[in-house]
């Protein structure tokens, strides 16, 4: 099997162990509070991730950046919570649809906080975006749902968390950023569950060690992935879970979805395959210009 079949089966069983996450979240928000679904699927995450740890070398796992990936970890609890509510009080493909706005947030922070140089190609794809998110969030109908702004927020802040991982990654290798953020996540997601504390009964704990477990999954399949396939590729792949959940929200929970959703969706989908397609392009032509330019004798 070649690399590039490997790295795509890899990338939908991702983003199958996704939606199953997602379903497994609405499920456990029938009778359980976001903070303590998020809470549990971190938990429960953390001990699926260490065994994977088992064989790492010790000294690797060290790091000198504690206080950034506090911070990091802070905001993507706020995001987590922000996309867990959305889950589990928004149509599944509403919530899914504005969950893929965040590379258009990655891009705008990048700017931001890496001083990236976004050339106009790719800021035409990220007002596309923009579009479709307003098509999807209908701000003054009759449809608005304010609901909807709290799914955006989500996509904002893991827009910003994707951009402090570019950082840490700079520094410290993947086994360390994975363990360090789920040390962090379980005590600062426990804080706000405190405060609704409600012991899980019969099904919710299968629904919260579903979620943990195939959350844990989804990540470390989709890093695999990422690491044997060009992303602007594999990102189209990842679209498949928008029918998947649509259709699962329809039989299971009796949703329905509006023609603007898939309309929004359609170019919030089609503006991320076009902006992971033009960073696959800069960064390759980034990787044969280095070594041209230290062939070339100094002046």
């Amino acid at each position: 099997m070649s690399n590039h079949t490997r790295a795509a089966l890899l990338m939908l069983a991702s983003t199958l162990a996704f939606g199953v996450m997602a379903i497994a979240i609405r499920l456990a928000s029938q009778n359980l509070h976001t903070f303590e679904i998020a809470f549990f699927r971190n938990l429960f995450g953390l001990a699926a991730v260490l065994p994977l740890l088992r064989g790492a070398d010790p000294a690797s796992l060290r790091t000198r950046q504690l206080p950034r990936y506090f911070v990091r970890c802070a905001i993507g609890v706020c995001s987590m919570l922000a996309g867990f509510w959305a889950i589990g009080h928004l149509p599944l493909a509403l919530a899914i649809s504005l969950s893929y706005s965040t590379p258009i947030f990655v891009t705008i922070a990048a700017v931001i906080f890496l001083r990236e140089h976004v050339r106009a190609r790719r800021w035409a794809a990220v007002a596309l975006g923009f579009a479709g998110v307003l098509i999807i969030v209908r701000p003054g109908s009759a449809d608005f749902s304010t609901g909807s702004l709290i799914a955006l927020l989500a996509a904002v802040l893991s827009g910003v968390v994707a951009i402090q991982i570019k950082q840490l990654a700079k520094v410290d290798p993947a086994n360390t950023i994975v363990l360090y953020t789920y040390l962090f996540w379980v005590p600062i997601s426990l804080v706000p569950a405190l405060f609704v504390w409600e012991w899980p009964h019969g099904a919710d704990w299968a629904w919260l060690l579903l979620a943990g477990a195939f959350g844990t999954a989804g990540q470390v399949l989709w890093t695999h992935a990422l690491k044997l396939g060009d992303v602007s590729a594999l990102t189209p792949i990842s679209f498949v879970q928008l029918p998947i959940l649509a259709t699962v929200g329809w039989l299971w929970f009796g949703e329905t979805v509006d023609v603007w959703t898939w309309v929004g969706a359609a170019i919030i989908l089609g503006s991320n395959a076009y902006i992971a397609h033009r960073e696959a392009v800069l960064a390759r032509r980034a990787a044969t210009a280095a070594p041209t330019a230290a062939a070339k004798p100094s002046e």
